[in-house]
């Protein structure tokens, strides 16, 4: 058998708020043929079988009594190219971040809006990451993903994904499907989304007037590490919290309240109202208890300080969506995977 099992393993440097729990048993998988060695280590020792990424999505409470797969496998492949839409295949352990200049440096754009997220290829479609205007479904042409029940692989199509906000068919059916390869469909010719956050001042700050997409990676990038930490630096997990998709009624209501209050108008008529503004309108902007506690700079960003415990940034976030249900009338859903 060519996977490599451990026993007893710290996690802490396999997840982004570097909470120090136990892994029962722990492996990395980098081929097709290591997944499958794991799902069957998994049920010849009767443990479950936790698959993660690059750790960037995860509260980790409690030492985990599974076999943790950590995904580690590697490479990028161009399906199809007709001189403009190219389709580009990544293997799931790919880190994310280093794949969006990697397609940017091949003259391919559609990415752009989503540099520097954390995180690996094959945890993308989960939650149908996205910033600035643009999610993964805007660009995804397909992926591969292995059936834990049958163990048969399975071509998804866009429409085969039910992706939503922050959702998809893989989230909704949590522990059945093992992505191993996405494919995107980008392009040679920039169509660029600038109108959505601070991106097309940030550009005209820069003096660029007919900005590529290198540009509005890089601007974008400018902009994350201003209001985001550095979880090499700070553990954090990115936004905690989704933005809350609430009626036009609550909203007006609470504009009569609040006339600041941020919220965006969605197709469906209902309002998606700005997690971070709501949190920080709270006063939690900036709060620690011990080692736990919400980013001085951004309201959406909780923080390990140090020695926090996955309970203690539990707790944490269960206090501000109490605080925010009982002022605001609005729930809070953490995004955070919880084990």
């Amino acid at each position: 058998m060519s996977l490599q099992v451990r026993s007893q393993v710290s996690l802490k440097p396999y997840n982004s708020f570097g909470v120090d729990v136990q892994a029962r048993l722990f492996a990395e998988a980098h081929s097709d043929a290591d997944v499958r060695e794991a799902l069957a280590y998994a049920q010849a020792h009767d443990v479950p079988l936790l698959v993660i990424g690059g750790g960037s999505n995860l509260l980790l409470t409690a030492d985990i009594q599974s076999l943790v797969l950590r995904m580690a496998t590697r490479g990028i492949r161009v399906v199809s190219d007709d001189g403009n839409k190219v389709v580009i295949e990544a293997e799931a352990g790919e880190p994310w971040h280093p794949f969006v200049q990697h397609t940017l440096v091949q003259g391919l754009s559609g990415l752009e809006n989503l540099s520097l997220i954390p995180g690996t290829v094959g945890a993308a479609p989960m939650q149908n990451i996205g910033a600035y205007g643009v999610e993964i479904k805007d660009v995804f042409a397909g992926l591969t993903a292995l059936d834990r029940q049958s163990g048969e692989l399975r071509e998804f199509t866009l429409e085969e994904c039910n992706f939503a906000y922050r959702d998809s068919l893989f989230k909704q059916e949590p522990g059945r499907w093992l992505i191993l390869r996405v494919r995107f469909i980008l392009d040679r010719t920039a169509h660029l989304h600038l109108e959505y956050g601070p991106v097309r001042q940030r550009l005209t700050e820069q003096g660029i007037e007919h900005p590529t997409a290198s540009d509005v990676s890089q601007a974008i990038c400018s902009i994350r590490n201003e209001k985001l930490p550095d979880p090499a630096v700070l553990g954090n997990a990115g936004s905690f919290f989704k933005n809350p998709l609430v009626s036009a009624a609550l909203v007006a209501q609470l504009k009569g309240e609040y006339p600041d209050l941020v919220a965006y108008p969605q197709p469906d008529g209902q309002m998606k109202l700005a997690a971070g503004w709501l949190i920080e309108r709270a006063g939690w902007k900036g709060f620690r208890e011990a080692d736990a506690g919400v980013h001085k700079m951004q309201a959406l960003v909780l923080v390990n300080y140090g020695d926090a415990t996955g309970l203690q940034l539990l707790n944490l976030a269960q206090r501000i969506q109490k605080d925010i249900s009982e002022r605001f009338h609005v729930d809070l859903e953490m995004e955070p995977n919880r084990y």
